[in-house]
């Protein structure tokens, strides 16, 4: 599995979330909600350091992680994180390509 984050979607997190470079946002399964790929679960969305990352990337100096042990959500996709002009906002799709 891989993260994909538009450059619209990066520079909106560092905006937003006050970000530096040398910092860290996570992505991980948070119980509730609702998403394409695990029914009563969803995505969230935190500024913190990993302890054990499962997979990550960086981008314009900030990483973006998920932690090994919410690898599971995934399913085996891709996670790509787009910007959605009309909402102004990021947008998750997850991809098995």
């Amino acid at each position: 599995m891989k993260i994909h984050i538009e450059e619209q979607a990066a520079a909106w997190y560092q905006e937003e979330m006050l970000l530096n470079k040398g910092d860290f946002v996570r992505f991980f399964a948070r119980y509730g909600g609702c998403s394409t790929v695990q029914q009563g679960f969803s995505l969230g969305v935190s500024n913190e350091h990993p302890h054990n990352a499962g997979v990550q990337i960086e981008k314009n100096g900030i990483t973006y992680f998920i932690e090994e042990k919410d690898i599971w959500y995934f399913d085996n996709h891709d996670l790509v994180v787009t910007f959605n002009e009309k909402a102004q906002e990021p947008e998750f799709k997850y991809n098995n390509d």
